[in-house]
């Protein structure tokens, strides 16, 4: 049985990086500002020749990383049964393969956040980067299972150093509407991968170019990351150290030192704390206690260690949570800051950002299941079955603040309610063993549009209210939230299908049965998160 897992604004204001904004501030009073932009002036008194990087070029560069990692959580679920008869893997070792990624992904995520941090997001981007591209050119090599498996956590943990500074990128580079859009295409990035690791997985198998089988779906980021690797030192540059002066504080806070972003003096501060090794620890032990059991339980009957496992990674988050409050209270530097944790707002925004992106997960890996499995499609026609999700999903996520301004408080929990309909609709186009027709084309389209307006401007709104200088800790927060949805709705909806069908997919009419089952759990937890719109406080989540 197969298993898978799957801020500033810049110097112009907008993402293209115009100049139109550069002369907007010609005091020469003797102010901060002025005088800072007279350090940077080369001695002869003419305008220092170097520019900053266009901001859209660093937009463009992050986001292709970020799609590789994202992609590669999922491309591998169509070519597994190909990488199974090629290298005679166990069925323990084809889930080893598959989960070997987003584990070490989901427990390194914060630990890269905190590593941006401490050391530049630009560096460890490019670092995680190369340790990414290098990875995947060993899987695409492996002779053997086990090679394999040990490259894909080595793989994951690449993605982990890379993928939170994309958000910390974002969120220091862009504000107001430029913002908007920058997270708008981040988003769709982000969630569109499900679906489009599928597609490429599809039609890389399928080509088998070469005679190569399976090793494409590894060997494509190879020179896309040697591309990145080498605009990237030129195209890129880390917020932190900004190519120009940022806007002076307001007068109300020129008072509060904490509202002000500081991130050198930010960055000095952590270097004396040290990375909180302990904390490290206690929260690498809980992601791992949780993922794990969630991976294999399912294929090893949900034994008795698996639910000890569970329950002692929930026992860990509360001592990794009174450790880190402990030390925040000490003066020393927390693996995530309980100020982000408690800001009103993030409490809420993880549950709802989980529960989509479980939603969506879970989705994808019972719909597979059943057109591979139950309709016998192949790996090309299967992988484009997902295809008006993954269009409707971007579209969306790209201009939904086209929408009038006061139809925004009602996105998220419309685009609950929508991809609620959508999955419930998919379930009984599908329910008579056929194909769907053009019903489950609707449902499909409607699921990527109700999901994107589910994510995209929560996560939108709750990065708007999140200082900058906590921006690295909010960004691995809300992206191991992602991760960590992404692995639960595998594990759970996909337990829900595999239980229904008693653990095969004998038939199209038994396997559309326990899609319909599967179909209506879904509808049950995108309804969980359109009323969780009623929320207006409970403790801290308001």
């Amino acid at each position: 049985m197969r298993h898978t897992t799957p801020t500033t604004l810049p110097p112009t204001g907008d993402p293209g990086g115009s100049s139109k904004g550069e002369t907007t501030d010609n005091r020469a009073d003797g102010s901060p500002a002025a005088d800072h932009r007279a350090a940077r002036r080369p001695a002869s008194g003419r305008p220092d020749s170097r520019r900053s990087p266009r901001p859209g070029w660093l937009l463009a560069i992050v986001l292709t990383g970020q799609l590789m990692a994202v992609l590669d959580v999922f491309i591998v679920n169509i070519a597994a049964p190909t990488v199974r008869a090629d290298l005679h893997a166990s069925g323990a070792g084809l889930q080893l393969v598959i989960a070997g990624y987003t584990v070490s992904y989901a427990v390194l995520l914060i630990t890269g956040a905190r590593l941006g941090a401490l050391i530049g997001h630009r560096r460890m981007f490019l670092t995680g980067l190369a340790v990414f591209t290098g990875a995947s050119l060993a899987c695409g090599l492996a002779a053997t299972t086990g090679q394999l498996i040990a490259f894909r956590f080595v793989q994951g943990a690449g993605a982990a150093l890379m993928l939170p500074q994309v958000l910390s990128l974002i969120q220091r580079t862009f504000t107001g509407g430029s913002r908007a859009r920058a997270l708008g295409a981040y988003s769709a990035v982000l969630a569109s991968g499900a679906a489009g690791g599928q597609i490429l997985g599809g039609l890389l198998v399928e080509a088998d170019l070469l005679g190569s089988g399976w090793r494409p779906v590894f060997l494509v980021n190879v020179p896309i990351g040697l591309a990145l690797l080498a605009l990237g030192p030129r195209l890129l540059h880390d917020p932190a150290d900004p190519p120009r002066p940022a806007d002076p504080p307001r007068p109300a806070e020129a008072s509060r030192p904490d509202d002000a972003p500081r991130p050198r003096g930010e960055r000095a501060a952590v270097r004396r704390s040290g990375l909180d090794l302990p904390g490290l620890v206690l929260l690498a032990a809980a992601v791992l206690l949780f993922t794990v059991p969630l991976v294999l339980g399912q294929e090893r009957g949900w034994p008795l260690w698996c639910w000890i496992t569970l329950g002692l990674s929930a026992v860990l988050v509360a001592l990794f949570a009174a450790y880190e409050t402990r030390l925040a209270r000490r003066g020393g530097a927390p693996l995530i800051s309980p100020r982000v944790a408690r800001a009103p707002g993030i409490p809420l925004a993880v549950i709802r950002i989980a529960l989509g992106m479980a939603a969506n997960a879970g989705f994808l890996f019972a719909l597979t299941l059943h057109v591979q499995g139950g309709l016998g499609y192949g790996p090309l026609r299967a992988g484009l079955t997902f295809v008006p999700t993954a269009v409707a999903f971007g579209v969306v996520g790209l201009n939904w603040q086209r929408l009038p301004a006061r139809w925004h408080a009602a996105t998220v929990p419309g685009g609950f309610l929508l991809a609620a309909v959508s999955f419930a609709g998919a379930g009984l186009a599908l329910r008579d063993g056929t194909d769907g027709g053009p019903w489950l084309l609707v449902a499909l389209t409607a699921s990527g549009a109700g999901l994107s307006l589910a994510y995209s401007p929560l996560l939108t709104r709750t990065l708007a209210t999140v200082r900058q200088q906590d921006a690295a800790d909010a960004s691995g927060v809300l992206v191991t939230a992602a991760q960590l949805g992404l692995l639960t709705g595998v594990a759970v909806f996909g337990a829900v299908f595999l239980g229904a069908a008693d653990g095969t997919v004998p038939s199209a009419g038994a396997s559309a049965d326990a899609l319909w089952v599967t179909c209506v759990a879904l509808a049950g937890a995108a309804l969980c998160g359109a009323l969780m719109s009623l929320v207006r406080r409970v403790g801290h989540l308001r």
